[in-house]
């Protein structure tokens, strides 16, 4: 198959071959050629076909739709690490031979550590990387956001961080940006930090966010493992591309817990730090809460609050607020219009909103 054009495998319906959430920004008219003589690297294009589904029974796709997989089905997905301690740890191999799916987002990589609880996961082999007509591989850092000098307004920024996977900081973003477009804000959210995946940037489009972008905006499948000063621009661009687009309010998840090395480096960044006016913490339970809002203010990160899964009990929110001294902040409060006026009031100089 290295030399065959791979359009030829498309039918005119599009249909047999299931292109990934991951490959998004790449146009199917580039993809014209296979190459199998090559060491994969991170964000590189691959031909895949499904061996064995376990863990990973559905592709996320482009347009939102979660297709089931089936042994035998040739997918388009996307070399990369990932680090998701509740599922996978996964590094991109250093060849072309059978490997996993390691996230249904479409990360193609080897397993090398699984949670407990998390099933095998689902078996691919690569059939080649997907190249143009002149046998150059493509890769996501091909296709991304324009890289110019921006003039862009200063919006209001919130950071939503938390103690791990699943701390509830999708949630939390999401209904802090449906509460800022109840207040008549236009609204921009990104995820700066993850695995390529679209659940979490489809639950702040399905909020009301005008624009979302994420890291595969910046040319990544992942920001594990990516050099610090690369996943700092990569944050910076999302934020300046946001800005250029007129937003009020920036609403920004990074993933995973403050422990995480690229998270940790990420928020003791001075950089990053200067480009966000707040951050809202996510955790499962007081202790994590009070702990993580620690560590921030050690590495003088501007938290404001707290929410999270923490918020379901009446009890772990008072020991929250005793412990931090904090507004302890729960989604009914985060979707209410009248978030605006809190953070306001947390944060008095807010560009956004120090004139409302």
């Amino acid at each position: 198959m290295e030399h065959n054009d791979i359009t030829r495998l498309f039918p005119k319906d599009n249909t047999s071959i299931k292109s990934a959430y991951s490959t998004r920004r790449v146009p199917r008219e580039a993809m014209m050629t296979l190459r199998s003589d090559s060491v994969p690297r991170s964000g590189d294009l691959v031909l895949a076909r499904v061996d064995t589904v376990v863990q990973h029974t559905c592709l996320a796709p482009i347009d939102g739709r979660r297709s089931q997989l089936f042994r035998g089905d040739l997918i388009i997905i996307v070399y990369g690490n990932r680090y998701a301690p509740d599922q996978y740890e996964a590094m991109v191999p250093d060849h072309l031979g059978p490997c996993h799916l390691a996230a249904s987002g479409g990360i193609a990589a080897q397993v090398v550590h699984r949670y407990g609880k998390t099933g095998n996961p689902t078996a691919i082999t690569p059939l080649g990387l997907i190249a143009d007509r002149n046998r150059q591989v493509l890769n996501l850092a091909d296709w991304t956001l324009p890289r110019g000098v921006y003039h862009a307004n200063s919006p209001l920024t919130i950071v939503i961080a938390g103690t791990a996977m699943n701390a509830g900081k999708t949630t939390t973003a999401a209904y802090l940006i449906k509460g800022l477009v109840r207040a008549g804000l236009k609204v921009g959210a990104a995820k700066v930090t993850g695995t390529g995946s679209g659940r979490d940037t489809w639950l702040m489009r399905d909020a009301g966010a005008t624009r979302v972008l994420d890291f595969l905006d910046a040319g990544v499948p992942s920001t594990y493992l990516q050099p610090h000063d690369k996943v700092e621009r990569i944050a910076s661009q999302l934020i300046h591309e946001l800005g250029h687009h007129g937003m009020d309010a920036i609403v920004l998840e990074i993933a995973d817990g403050l422990f995480q090395q690229e998270t940790s480096q990420l928020m003791r960044s001075h950089s990053f730090l200067a480009n966000i006016d707040g951050v809202l913490f996510a955790a499962s339970d007081a202790m994590g809460g009070a702990a993580g809002v620690e560590w921030l203010r050690q590495h003088h990160a501007p938290v404001i609050g707290v929410s999270g899964l923490l918020t379901l009990s009446p009890l772990a929110v008072r020991e929250t607020h005793a412990a931090t001294g904090l507004p302890v902040l729960t989604l009914a409060q985060l979707e209410s219009a009248e978030i605006a006026q809190t953070i306001k009031h947390l944060i008095p100089l807010s560009p956004a909103l120090k004139a409302g």
